[in-house]
């Protein structure tokens, strides 16, 4: 396993970071207990939670990932093998994360009680890289925001200012609770505006950002790779097989039995005009090439300069043994330029 340095920080992260959103509802305790057993044993050393977790998000199941790994630390009294990440979630109008029932927001209250619940759900002191889920300004993120028009961009009358949400992660820094600051589901500004507002009054630095990329939403290469590069904010790519499309498996309006797409009809993302043709393309590329549609679309991934850790997720420990095993998988100058081709012919189809 190949280890990277995460931003600026003396931490050094395995290459493949196991994501943890399906434990709670497609995923046991035990079967969550099982994948970071057989991960650790692997090599990789970093795990993604949230508080949101699991997913789809609903109150009746909000926290339990956190809770999965948090019994699994005190069974096997090995926190100190393990760079955890954890996030608060951004602006929403769920009403089940705060005591008093409100809308969520990224404002110094607000954080202090999610990383609280956060800690005594994970059974840990501290979490290494504590990240805002997504925005608390309005944002469209998950999408082309530019398709909202104006309104997608519209200050909110109770945004919280970034320099003060700064403030409130660096009390929780030298209170000892979190390490490192990290963003997910963030933009070009917003990243450079984070990093423009730590320059100043001992603030903290975002060190990560998480967002979408894969081979059919290469957006994050526009503008955010190069900040990524310069600014050694390195991206924790999610959903690098576009919630399994790039596997194939639901080519041809396929709905395997368990799948999430089957059981929670919440892959509209990837079922855009053009999606299929490009996912038919890249599984037919792969196929050509003697490699598992799988770990061609995650091998590619891992391989980005601009890549800290590439977040694998699995419901079974088949699929969980394929995407850690593509950490192995080399691709070919001759590979990597078909995959260009296809690429040029489809774009993005799925931002």
């Amino acid at each position: 396993m190949e280890y990277r340095q995460l931003g600026r920080t003396d931490l050094k992260v395995s290459a493949i970071c196991l994501g943890t959103m399906t434990w709670g509802q497609q995923n046991t305790e035990a079967e969550g207990h099982e994948q970071m057993d057989y991960a650790l044993d692997q090599g990789v050393n970093f795990f993604d939670t949230a508080e949101l977790y699991s997913i789809p998000p609903k109150a009746e199941t909000q926290g339990s990932t956190e809770r999965f790994i948090g019994s699994w630390f005190k069974a096997r009294g090995n926190r100190d093998k393990v760079i955890l990440a954890s996030k608060v979630i951004g602006r929403s109008a769920n009403d089940w994360f705060r005591d008093d029932k409100g809308p969520t927001r990224v404002n110094r209250r607000q954080i202090e009680e999610a990383v609280d619940k956060s800690l005594k759900r994970l059974q840990t002191d501290y979490i290494d890289l504590y990240q805002i889920h997504f925005p608390d300004r309005p944002m469209a993120w998950g999408s082309n925001p530019t398709r909202f028009g104006k309104a997608a961009f519209e200050p909110a009358a109770d945004e919280t200012p970034i320099a003060e949400q700064l403030d409130a992660f660096a009390d929780l820094v030298k209170a000892g609770k979190i390490r490192h600051l990290g963003l997910s589901n963030e933009s070009g500004w917003g990243t450079m505006r984070f990093l423009a507002e730590a320059q100043t009054g001992g603030r903290p630095r975002v060190q990560s950002i998480q967002n979408a990329y894969n081979l059919l939403n290469r957006t994050f290469e526009t503008a955010l790779a190069e900040i990524a590069l310069r600014e050694q904010v390195g991206l924790l790519a999610y959903s690098p097989l576009a919630q399994g499309y790039l596997t194939g498996k639901y080519l041809d309006g396929a709905r395997p039995a368990g799948a999430r797409s089957t059981l929670f009809a919440r892959g509209q993302r990837y079922e855009t005009v053009g999606a299929e043709e490009a996912i038919r393309a890249y599984v037919s590329l792969a196929r050509e090439a003697g490699l598992d549609p799988a770990q061609m679309a995650l091998a590619f991934v891992t391989s980005r300069c601009f890549v800290t850790s590439n977040i694998i997720g699995a419901t079974s420990m088949a699929q969980l043994k394929t995407a850690i095993g593509s950490a192995a998988v080399t691709l070919s100058a001759e590979l990597e330029a078909k995959i260009d081709a296809v690429h040029q012919r489809f774009g993005n189809p799925c931002p």
